[in-house]
């Protein structure tokens, strides 16, 4: 569905136009037809994501810098994910969720030192780009390596 406003038709509330997709779902009944509205971004989304005990007394201070890499990238800034280890639920799981929750793009952390044993992992870096602040880098969404081809196996016998 798309609504225009009329020329001269403007109020200060809402000027101007906006567009909503609405999609039709399949499987519905012959007499019923369903709408399920899906918002349509213009910016693909990321979160942010820091571990309190790295960041320490800094950690404003890295919230504050993953949200300006953001801003300058030309992301959606979603959620700051803030894990701290006495807490000890698993960090990347929860992440991954809630990157998939939100379908965002990419996740931003102040340095690779924020995961564990200070490199950023490769189960992490198949469902979202990775970006590091410091240093600036960004760990891209790759697919698996295709498995090479390997002889059919043999077996001994007569």
């Amino acid at each position: 569905m798309l609504e225009l406003q009329a020329i001269g038709d403007e109020s200060e509330d809402c000027p101007g136009f906006y567009l909503e997709f609405l999609e039709f779902n399949e499987g519905v009944g012959e007499h019923e037809l369903s709408l399920e509205r899906s918002d349509m971004r213009y910016k693909p989304t990321c979160l942010g994501y820091l571990r309190t005990d790295v960041s320490g007394v800094a950690q404003l201070w890295d919230q504050s810098q993953i949200r300006k890499l953001a801003t300058r990238l030309g992301y959606d800034f979603a959620d700051m994910m803030i894990y701290d280890p006495k807490f000890g639920r698993p960090p990347l799981a929860r992440l991954k969720a809630q990157a998939t929750r939100l379908d965002a793009e990419a996740v931003i952390v102040p340095g690779p030192e924020h995961f564990e044993g200070g490199e950023v992992p490769g189960t992490l870096v198949k469902q979202l780009d990775v970006i590091t602040v410091n240093p600036e880098e960004t760990y891209a969404r790759r697919p698996m390596p295709p498995l090479r081809d390997l002889p059919s196996a043999r077996t001994d016998g007569p």
